[in-house]
């Protein structure tokens, strides 16, 4: 057996020389992927680890016949994530060559021929030897060598933050264009022109693409969680860039009338896209146009309500006089995975694409009670025109007048005055049933959705949703479910009727964090949740059911004394811990003043952009919490700040309180996502991705997205921190900072186009393939003086109008993203 190892350094192989072991040479040539399987091994007994290639000579512990030598290679470190190849060399036998693991960790061997096997090296906690045996003359004869694996690291260089037109990631890694928007999904659809003539939207991607999610299929066609080369990609469609949808930007934008093909274009660019997708066996990924699973799901696509709002007066239209059916779902942001293996996609800042003047002639206030401006108040319904004036467009049809929210004089069921209830909900959609209708789960609550992402899962105990409202000042909530979970249900075939027992009964809860680091759920249900108190020129809101608080969880949020946050935007849980992780993007000086910080909300200073002030909280933080006794059922918690935002070349410590450096700051932490517990990047300490949608430091770079090893909640201690507002006046606040962050810990990973906002994260099961969602490039231009050409100006091109998209990302040497 190999007794020596050699050292191993930042992601490469360093030699260590001895006695035992001599070493030809570090080849410096990068091997793809593709390029090792496929017989980019030349060397006669070698491993490789990333991006280094070793080649073992001389091997005095190599077994040595009278005609037969045979070699493992040398031995060698690594550390979680890297692919590793070894190939053993044999001279003067006749064949029967193999290789088997003899001890540690079992890891999946892939055969390339009977000399080299290649596998990634497993997730480990401490320094874990591999033990494997090259066999020659079918057993007869064999050498060991040993593979020393030490836990994950971020081996990668941080990218630079930068302002160019292309999505930068490290050295080492390919980026390449998987999907935009425009694209045909449905057979027959023509290749889109982008020049604003394109048509049909409903059979083309959407736009401002946002949240996204791979799920599986097996070669057959059929759900398959653990699939990494053929799957369905399931993509949010947030909003719409309007100028570059038509041909000379839009008409009559801000009050109509509305030409139907601009309305209607505009409509069909929201919603989801749901794409197979493949990789052709090189490593190239690409849709599949004609697939029986690509579907668009848009604001005219029927939809069912469940839960306990069903069937209420707060859901009866014109179109659905029952109030159990609708419409579509717009401002789709964030998303949730159901284990069972659907979407749940989640409706964000939905009320402004409603007509519903407050004040003058074409106001509705005289046909509305007291209880209804209350809560139309809260939640902003109160648009002039309503987002592109949809309900003007001419000629009329009701797919237009039903964004007109304007109450009559007659019966709710003569018009669309509810219509702004039938959104603000989590949306379950089943990717592997094309023709099945999206379930709306009313139990979770209406608000501006965010995401919604399951806690751990533990069979017998409560399913718990974790839910950010995001607009500056609203609430985290959490969602726990009346059935406990049983694991039979993930394998479940009719996944919307899990989604029935597990989401249309429980109790909805919201945040409460106290200043000592402690934390309460505190339940919203009837008979438990005080009047809202008379506030802002409203008088007191009484509640009158639970299906008035789930249709008004902000009132009855503010009710119990939740705490108000930072614009609380992405939930995500760690899948070992169960730590739950949410970002809180950002605030101004308005909402949160000088004297109205708090522990979970503690910052008040200026970050000054091209010149102007910036006071508030612009560089947001990231906030985690740790439910009682790990039980996502559990009314208690403790929590701490993760991260700090902040622009490291100007900050001092009462702002840059996580230690960031020019590799690794950040501002407005917005998407958030732990690596898939299927491969090592989700197992032992999970890999968690942060992405940003940035307009404070913006001057110095473009959005970005960044790879961190977090640790857990309390590794760190109380800070007090100084805060400044306008005026000069300063005041103290103490809260409960993590551990600093460094260079293990947290590195820039991503840098995207102009104007972009980089949202939207996943992997393939085996992490070998990232998709990252780039929206809005260039959506401060227009349609003649665009600000960005991507996705054009990644292949060099600097014409054409920009696209939000897909992009695949993927290591050179193989191995899992980011590690």
């Amino acid at each position: 057996m190999s007794n020596n190892s050699i050292g191993y350094s930042d992601g490469d192989v360093d030699t260590n020389e001895s006695s035992n072991r001599s070493l030809n040479a570090i080849i410096d040539e990068r091997y793809s992927r593709r390029q090792t399987i496929f017989g980019g091994l030349q060397a006669s007994a070698f491993a490789v680890f990333g991006s280094a290639l070793l080649s073992a000579c001389d091997d005095d512990d190599a077994q040595q016949g009278s005609a037969i030598t045979v070699n493992a290679g040398a031995d060698a470190a690594t550390t979680s994530g890297n692919a590793v190849t070894l190939q053993g060399s044999v001279t003067g036998g006749t064949g029967g060559n193999s290789w088997s693991q003899v001890s540690g960790e079992a890891v999946d061997l892939v055969m390339i021929d009977q000399n080299t096997v290649t596998f990634v090296a497993p997730a480990v906690a401490e320094a874990t030897a591999l033990t494997f045996r090259f066999s020659a003359e079918n057993g007869l004869q064999s050498d060991e060598t040993v593979i020393t694996v030490s836990p994950a690291a971020l081996n990668f260089d941080a990218v630079p933050k930068n302002l160019d037109d292309v999505v930068t990631v490290p050295a080492g890694y390919s980026v390449s264009v998987l999907t935009a928007l425009g694209d045909p999904i449905i057979a027959g659809t023509p290749a889109y022109a982008n020049d604003g003539t394109d048509t049909d939207f409903a059979s083309r991607i959407g736009d401002h693409g946002d949240a996204l999610h791979f799920f599986g299929l097996n070669a057959a066609g059929q759900r398959d969680y653990s699939a990494s080369a053929r799957g369905i990609l399931v993509q949010n469609h947030e909003n719409i860039t309007e100028t570059y949808l038509h041909p000379n930007g839009p008409t009559n934008l801000s009050g109509g009338p509305r030409p139907a093909a601009e309305a209607i274009k505009e409509i069909e660019c929201h919603g989801l896209s749901f794409v197979e997708v493949s990789d052709d066996g090189s490593g190239a990924w690409s849709y599949v146009q004609n697939s029986a699973f690509n579907r668009r799901v848009t604001p005219n696509t029927g939809t069912t309500f469940k839960g306990p709002v069903a069937g209420t007066d707060y859901l009866k239209t014109k179109f659905s006089p029952s109030g159990t059916s609708g419409r579509g779902t717009i401002n789709n942001c964030a998303n949730g995975y159901a284990a069972w293996g659907t979407i749940m996609t989640c409706e964000e800042n939905w009320a402004g694409y409603f007509k519903r003047p407050s004040s003058g002639a074409e106001s509705d206030e005289a046909n509305r009670s007291v209880r209804e401006r209350t809560a139309l108040a809260r939640y902003g319904v109160r648009s002039t025109t309503g987002n592109y004036s949809w309900s003007t467009a001419t000629p009329t049809q009701d797919i237009f007048t039903r964004w007109d929210a304007r109450a009559g004089t007659g019966a709710a069921t003569q018009d669309y005055r509810n219509e702004p209830n039938q959104f603000g909900w989590v949306v379950e959609i089943d990717p592997y049933s094309p023709g099945s209708t999206p379930r709306k789960r009313t139990a979770l609550g209406r608000f501006g959705h965010e995401g919604a992402w399951m806690g751990k899962l533990t069979p017998g105990k409560k399913v718990a949703v974790y839910m950010g409202d995001d607009s500056r000042r609203e609430y985290l909530y959490k969602f726990v479910s009346a059935s406990n979970w049983d694991a039979a249900d993930e394998n479940a075939s009719d996944r919307l009727a899990v989604g029935d027992k597990y989401l249309d009964n429980g109790t909805l809860y919201v945040a409460r964090f106290d200043a000592n680091g402690s934390g309460t759920w505190l339940p919203l249900v009837f008979g438990q949740v005080p009047n809202r108190p008379a506030t802002g020129g409203f008088p007191e809101y009484v509640f009158e059911s639970q299906a008035d608080i789930l249709v008004n969880p902000r009132l009855a949020a503010d009710a119990v004394g939740a705490t108000p946050m930072d614009r609380p935007e992405w939930t995500a849980v760690n899948p070992v811990t169960g730590e739950v992780y949410l970002t809180l993007t950002n605030n101004n000086a308005a909402n949160r003043p000088l004297n109205d910080t708090d522990a979970a909300n503690p910052r008040h200073y200026n970050d000054p952009k091209d010149g102007k002030d910036q006071y508030g909280n612009p560089n947001g933080h990231i906030i985690r919490l740790r439910e009682a006794g790990d039980d996502g059922a559990a009314t208690g918690f403790t929590w701490d700040i993760y991260l700090f935002g902040a622009d490291s070349a100007d900050a001092d410590a009462d702002i840059n309180i996580s230690g960031l450096t020019a590799d690794n700051d950040f501002s407005s932490p917005d998407g958030l996502w732990f690596s898939r517990d299927q491969n090592a990047a989700g197992q032992v300490n999970p890999l968690l991705w942060i992405q940003t949608d940035d307009g404070a430091m913006t001057d110095r770079s473009n959005c970005m997205m960044l790879a961190a090893l977090p640790g857990q909640v309390g590794d760190g201690g109380n800070v007090t921190i100084t805060n400044m507002d306008a005026t000069g006046a300063t005041a103290q606040q103490t809260t409960i900072a993590g551990a600093d962050a460094t260079a293990a810990t947290l590195k820039r990973f991503l840098v995207g186009p102009k104007q972009c906002e980089i949202t939207g994260v996943d992997t393939t099961p085996d992490g070998r393939t990232l998709f990252v969602g780039i929206q809005h490039p260039g959506e401060n231009g227009t349609y003649d003086a665009p600000g960005s050409n991507w996705p054009q100006s990644q292949s060099g091109t600097t014409s054409g109008r920009p696209r939000s998209g897909v992009v695949v990302i993927t290591r050179d040497a193989d191995g899992i993203v980011g590690l």
